[in-house]
């Protein structure tokens, strides 16, 4: 009998006459259920809540995909699912609204290789936000506070600054919660998966954004400074390990962002800081830089077509730089057979923009 039974009683026989209750059988029956009691109450309460502590919440879910719930999606759930999907690397893009239609064609590039699961998309205002998560659940996100939709992408003006000099702050908070993460420019196409370049241990990979040919077996080591006192690396391809030379390049370009903020004098991006900052951590920072035949400048790739042609094979990440103007780089990549989105919409986990 447990605990808590009550014994079985035999009804009384047809004839009996029914027992008069006593005053002690009435208090007992006004007792409340000893399950009701508030120690019980509290005790089981208590179990719940360890319970609900114990039970593993999986980084790799992704939130409900209603518009409203992206407003309060963050940057570490988001990287936390990305990751998981990534083997600890996070694949790294940002957009605002006009250039959605180059992420969905990089994207189209991205999951040839295999590695969508993994991408993880800065939004850069609600919209942007909102439109790819309906197609796309989870995979983007919004870092308060947001920049203007209108002006973000307008190379030169202040917009495309307050766009650009955010994107150290998001890799050092990625960095910061452990995982690797690699950084595109939406305006690539990748033909093989640039993974297989991240070779041994290094804190940073990046291109060269300089035109002339180099060697095939060119040195990996940062490039000397140009005729402006700095180097010339691109900030629009980077693979970051969570090392501390990474973070500290990251908050350096930060500093530097902050002493060269933008005027209608000099309309300054991102790339100029990223690469005083490279001069300025020289030595302190593990550097390797990626192979130019591998990946090259926009400004090499579409203007040497000897090069082009030498180099047949080892192509693997191409940047649609070297011009300005959404029709101009659109042109350019339906020139060249890269803009995909014409005929296989259907391959881009955000179907047809």
């Amino acid at each position: 009998m447990s605990l808590h039974q009550r014994p079985h009683q035999k009804p009384p026989a047809a004839g009996d006459s029914l027992p008069v209750s006593s005053p002690t059988a009435s208090t007992a029956a006004s007792r409340p259920h000893p399950l009701l009691t508030l120690p019980y109450l509290f005790s089981l309460l208590a179990v719940l809540l360890f319970v609900a502590l114990l039970v593993p919440w999986g980084p790799a879910a992704r939130p409900p995909s209603s518009s409203s719930s992206w407003r309060s999606y963050t940057l570490q759930d988001a990287a936390a699912s990305a990751a998981a999907a990534g083997n600890g690397t996070v694949l790294l893009a940002a957009v605002s609204g006009p250039y959605l239609p180059f992420l969905s064609n990089w994207l189209i590039s991205v999951r040839r290789a295999g590695r969508a699961d993994q991408v993880l998309v800065i939004a850069e205002d609600y919209e942007t936000l909102d439109r790819i998560n309906a197609a796309w659940p989870g995979h983007a996100v919004l870092v308060p506070p947001a920049p203007d939709a209108q002006t973000a992408h307008k190379f030169g003006s202040q917009g495309f600054f307050n766009f650009t000099s955010r994107r150290p702050r998001h890799l050092l908070q990625i960095l910061e919660l452990g995982y690797s993460v690699m950084y595109n420019d939406v305006d690539m196409v990748w033909l093989a998966d640039p993974f297989a370049y991240i070779v041994e241990n290094h804190d940073v990979y990046f291109m060269d954004d300089m035109a002339p040919v180099k060697p095939l077996d060119h040195s990996h080591e940062l490039p000397p400074p140009g005729k402006k006192g700095r180097t010339y690396i691109c900030s629009c391809m980077l693979f970051l390990r969570p090392t501390e030379g990474a973070k500290l390049l990251l908050r350096k370009w930060i500093e530097e962002l902050k002493e060269q903020p933008w005027s209608k004098q000099r309309k300054s991006n991102d790339q100029p800081a990223f690469n005083w900052a490279l001069n300025k951590t020289a030595g302190q920072v593990d550097v390797y830089l990626l192979p130019q035949s591998a990946f090259p400048t926009g400004g090499l790739y579409f203007k040497n077509k000897k090069w082009v042609k030498e180099t047949k094979g080892k192509h693997v990440i191409i940047h649609n730089n070297y011009i300005t103007g959404f029709e101009k780089k659109i042109k350019r990549f339906r020139d060249h057979g890269l803009w995909l989105v014409d005929e296989h919409s259907d391959e881009s986990p955000l179907g047809r923009i």
